[in-house]
């Protein structure tokens, strides 16, 4: 199997659903559950179970939630890469409404020890790759840096640049060949980078040449692709890099599916990509986002973060087999 490593975060979810989140001084009867989360540790599950020799990246406190994360590493079959940390593993507050949407409240605790000094001692491996995946819950600097340890040793560089907001600096976009946002983070990122000034609200319903000429305004040299939740996914490549698509943009449809929990669904897609582009690459570039979708969209019928990460048998049993790259 090729190698996807993840440079991330890990955090233990607190989950509460609820009809709608409580407003300020309101309190509300709902349920509670505690799962695995943070964006590093979902795309790693993700690319796993899609597929792909997996390696993560991260820190862990010494404690509960760092066993933890070890334990359910081990679990899917994940190599584990941690630095060590004083500070308590990472958390995150979730709020769940009846539409399955959520807001959520982070702690960095130890993800916030992910430092270059490690990163360095791991340069190798990050090298060795076929795609390494980075999102923006960790420090950037260690992020940047694992992202041009890959791109010298030849590997694909994914940045999917969430949360919003985050501050996603321009060294991060030079070192990414493929970056991922979705609405919301691509509004942000064109008024950051390249003076555009778009309401997330109307991205989806954009032309296709108009979406993609802001696109290439903000990443030149790479492939942009705009997630559009229940609008599917847009993919802007520079004419001459297509990576093996026939058209420089084109959209791909969202599933049907009946969502109970969007917790997650962005990370089910990156990690389904990354595997996609690592255990076929020979493959047109839409066909994997195509996957991703289907994965992130089945993702969307189960509870939780990690857990609702399906595996690549599931999402062939569920959609079309046929949309899923052979290697």
């Amino acid at each position: 199997m090729a190698r996807v490593v993840v440079v991330g975060s890990f955090n233990v979810d607190h989950v509460w659903r609820a009809p709608r989140p409580p407003h300020p001084g309101e309190t509300l009867a709902g349920e509670y559950a505690s799962g695995p989360g943070g964006k590093g540790f979902n795309q790693a599950v993700a690319a796993r179970r899609a597929g792909a020799d997996t390696l993560f990246l991260c820190a862990l406190g010494d404690d509960a939630g760092g066993a933890l994360a070890r334990s359910l590493a081990q679990q899917d079959g994940i190599t584990l890469g941690a630095a060590p940390s004083a500070a308590p593993t990472g958390t995150a507050g979730i709020y769940v409404d009846d539409a399955g949407r959520n807001s959520i409240v982070i702690g960095a605790g130890a993800n916030a020890d992910l430092d270059r000094a490690f990163i360095d001692s791991r340069a190798d491996a990050l090298g060795a790759a076929a795609v390494v995946l980075a999102q923006l819950e960790s420090p950037l600097d260690a992020v940047e840096q694992a992202l041009l340890s890959a791109r010298a040793g030849g590997a694909v560089t994914m940045l999917n640049p969430a949360p919003a907001n985050a501050a996603c600096t321009g060294g991060l976009l030079a070192a990414s060949d493929v970056i991922t946002p979705n609405e919301t983070e691509f509004a942000a990122l064109l008024a950051s980078h390249a003076g555009g000034r778009l309401d997330p609200d109307q991205i989806a319903a954009m032309d296709d040449a108009s979406l993609h000429a802001q696109c290439r305004c903000l990443l030149p040299h790479g492939t942009v692709v705009v997630t559009l939740g229940a609008a599917g996914a847009f993919v802007s490549h520079p004419d001459g890099a297509r990576r093996g698509d026939a058209a420089s943009f084109q959209r791909a449809p969202a599933e049907a599916v009946r969502p109970i929990d969007t917790t997650g669904a962005g990370d089910a897609f990156n990690g389904a990509l990354a595997a996609g582009l690592a255990t076929a690459p020979g493959a047109a570039f839409i066909e994997h986002v195509r996957y991703a979708i289907q994965v992130a969209g089945l993702s969307t019928e189960r509870r939780g973060a990690a857990a609702s990460m399906p595996w690549r048998a599931e999402v062939l049993q569920r959609f079309d087999p046929a949309a899923r790259p052979e290697k």
